[in-house]
């Protein structure tokens, strides 16, 4: 049976030794202190269990809206970052996992296809997003549509007009000592 609760990542409100896994799931850039982050999952899971992270890999461009957020930085705007970009990368996962005192840590990269029906629906879904809609919102008419033909320039699509492109995440998992 599965459980869902609402906390701070950094002060989860479980006891110790409680649960056989732990995973999280696109957030480790978003806590302020990813080591801390990752000692709360080591404290809450069993000796035996599975401590686990996918994040996209933002430094090394596999976020879903980097198509949007290069065409932004060539256009002089710094598209927004959440406030802990280095724990994306695969070896700051690593870094973190080892450090905490897991075993058997194991990294890889993960690769999806992201495909769209035509630019329209590319653009109309990738501006939802907290990393994108609120710089686009801001920006003066001229230069959204300055934006949006960088970026439609770099993603052609294919015959039937779809865009397809691929976003990388990096994934880290280790077992508690027993």
């Amino acid at each position: 049976m599965a459980e869902f609760r609402q906390g701070d990542a950094m002060a989860l409100p479980f006891p110790e030794d409680r649960f056989d896994a732990a995973v999280m799931a696109l957030v480790i850039f978003f806590v302020p202190e990813p080591a801390k982050g990752v000692a709360e999952m080591v404290r809450v899971v069993r000796p035996g269990g599975t401590v686990a992270c996918y994040v996209w890999d933002i430094l090394g461009g596999g976020m879903p809206a980097e198509p949007i957020h290069a065409a932004m930085r060539m256009m002089g705007l710094t598209p927004p970052r959440p406030p802990s970009v280095g724990a994306s990368r695969i070896g700051a996962l690593r870094e973190l996992w080892t450090g905490a005192g897991l075993e058997a840590v194991e990294i890889r990269e993960i690769t999806v296809p992201r495909t769209f029906a035509d630019f329209d629906d590319f653009w109309t879904t990738s501006v939802l997003a907290a990393n994108v809609g609120p710089t686009v919102a801001a920006m003066a008419s001229a230069d959204v549509e300055r934006l949006k033909a960088r970026v439609q320039a770099r993603l052609p699509s294919d015959a039937a007009g779809r865009i397809t492109y691929g976003a990388r995440a990096n994934a880290v998992k280790g077992r508690m000592p027993n």
